[in-house]
C-alpha cells in the first residue's frame, strides 16, 4: 500500500513520568512536536512543564485530537486500561506508536484495540535504558503498515539513533524479546560470576581487568559488573521491569515449544530479586546470589 500524506505535529505521550518516558517526551518536545503528556502519578512528570510539554490531568485530555499517541507504560494490561474508550478520541488518521515491552500476546491485544478504534498501529519497542533515552540514542525496533512509516520517522529520529523496520506489527515485539533474552542473560551471568569471585576470595575487579579489551569483553559487562562490585544500583532499568520482561520471554518460549532452561531460571531469579529490590537497577539481581551482599 502506498504511503499516505499524513503529517504528525501533535503527540499524546502516555507514561511520561518513568525513567524512559520522561526523557522520550522531552526529546519529542525538543524536536518541535506539540507534546501533551499524561502519567498516572502527575508529580513524576512535573519537570516536563519547563520543557515545553503540556501536562494533562487525564489521558483523554492528552489524546483528544492528537495526530499520534505514544505509549511507554508498564505492560499490556495497564495500556489497555489507560486507552480503553480513549484511543478513539485521537485525530482522524491518527497513529498509535507503542514503545513498551508487552510481549507477543500483549501486542496482539493492543493491535486489536487499535483496529476497533480505527487507529493505525505501529509496534515499536525500544532498545536502551535511561541514558540512551536521555540522549536520544535509543534503537527503535519498528513494525507496522508501510503507509504510516514516513509519518512516524520524525518521531523515531527525535528519540533514537537508529530505526529498524522489521515487518508488520508484532515483528518488533518478537525481536525485542530476543534482544532482552540476551541482555538478561548477560546481567545474570555477570551477577553470578561476580558472586563466585567473591566467594572464592578473588577480587572481582581482577576478573573485569582480565577480560578488558579482549574478545570476552563487553561494555555492558564492565558497567553492570562495576555496579555490582560497588553495590550501587541506581536504576537504568528497574529489576521489576526486567522480571516482567523475562516472564514474557519464558511465556513466548513455552508457547513456541522451546525448551530454554537458562532463560527460565533467569525469570525466577529476577522475580526473586524484584521482591525486595524491584525499584533498583536490574544489576541488583546480584543481591540474590551472595549472603554477603546487604
Amino acid at each position: 500500500m502506498a504511503e499516505s500524506n499524513r503529517e504528525i505535529s501533535s503527540v499524546a505521550f502516555l507514561g511520561a513520568g518513568g525513567l524512559m518516558g520522561q526523557p522520550m517526551a522531552r526529546n519529542l518536545a525538543g524536536a518541535g512536536f506539540e507534546v501533551r503528556a499524561w502519567n498516572r502519578s502527575r508529580d513524576k512528570m512535573e519537570p516536563l512543564a519547563d520543557e515545553g510539554v503540556t501536562l494533562c490531568d487525564d489521558q483523554r485530555e492528552a489524546v483528544e485530537g492528537a495526530d499520534a499517541v505514544v505509549t511507554m507504560l508498564a505492560d499490556a494490561d495497564v495500556i489497555l486500561e489507560t486507552l480503553d474508550d480513549t484511543l478513539s478520541h485521537a485525530a482522524e488518521d491518527a497513529v498509535w506508536v507503542q514503545t513498551s515491552t508487552v510481549g507477543i500476546d500483549g501486542t496482539q491485544r493492543l493491535a486489536d484495540l487499535a483496529g476497533e478504534a480505527g487507529v493505525a498501529f505501529v509496534d515499536a519497542p525500544v532498545l536502551g535504558t535511561k541514558a540512551p533515552a536521555e540522549n536520544g540514542e535509543l534503537v527503535v525496533l519498528a513494525s507496522g503498515p508501510e503507509e504510516v512509516r514516513a509519518a512516524v520517522e520524525p518521531l523515531f529520529e527525535a528519540i533514537g539513533k537508529k530505526t529498524l523496520w522489521v515487518g508488520e506489527a508484532g515483528a518488533g515485539s518478537r525481536l525485542k524479546l530476543v534482544a532482552n533474552a540476551w541482555v538478561s542473560s548477560v546481567v545474570e551471568a555477570t551477577a553470578e560470576t561476580i558472586a563466585l569471585a567473591e566467594g572464592l576470595g578473588v577480587d572481582p575487579k581482577q576478573f573485569l581487568d582480565a577480560v578488558s579489551g579482549g574478545a570476552l569483553d563487553l561494555p555492558y559487562l564492565q558497567a553492570k559488573g562495576t555496579s555490582m562490585i560497588e553495590r550501587k544500583f541506581e536504576p537504568a532499568m528497574k529489576l521489576a521491569l526486567a522480571a516482567k520482561d523475562t516472564r514474557l520471554i519464558d511465556e513466548a518460549a513455552a508457547d513456541h515449544d522451546l525448551d530454554l532452561p537458562m532463560l527460565r531460571t533467569i525469570r525466577h531469579r529476577f522475580a526473586e530479586g524484584a521482591r525486595e529490590h524491584g525499584d533498583e537497577d536490574m544489576a541488583a539481581t546480584y543481591l540474590t546470589s551472595t549472603p554477603k551482599a546487604g
